[in-house]
């Protein structure tokens, strides 16, 4: 199988491979899998079987992230590379955003109005009656 990496700036308007790549900031395609970190094809897996699109970048970040977990710095005389920094700088970004996606999810007991969420409607005891106490089942615990 052939991997394809492709980049358009024009399409990072519309959920897809380019708005990914551009939003991971692996835009430069043109020495294929030399200098772009994931091929067309695993960021259109991952987004096709994600639940929704923080889910998608979350997986991806995670795989980048492992992918840099292996380099090490190196000292070579004069010449220092801090390769670990990469590492470092992809798990920060994976940690924001499993932070964000935790933070986004209904507690319990909490129904969100909306597609998007919003404000709280239902919440637990909002049937109570302050001046008769809680009901159990419909009935007054006396």
């Amino acid at each position: 199988m052939n991997k394809s990496y492709s980049y358009n700036p024009a399409n990072i308007g519309e959920p897809g491979v380019d708005k990914m790549r551009f939003e991971l900031g692996d835009t430069i395609v043109e020495e294929k899998g030399q200098t772009a970190m994931l091929c067309d094809e695993e960021i259109k897996a991952v987004i096709a079987s994600a639940k929704t699109w923080k889910r998608a970048k979350l997986i991806l970040v995670e795989n980048i992230m492992r992918s840099f977990s292996y380099e090490v710095d190196e000292k070579i005389g004069p010449l220092s590379l801090s390769l670990r920094e990469r590492y470092e700088n992809w798990e920060k970004m994976y940690n924001e955003l499993k932070k964000e996606l935790e933070n986004s999810s209904v507690p319990s007991g909490v129904l969100k109005t909306g597609a998007l969420g919003g404000k709280p409607y239902f919440r637990e005891g909002m049937h109570d009656n302050p001046e008769s106490g809680p009901t159990i089942g419909g009935r007054r615990n006396a």
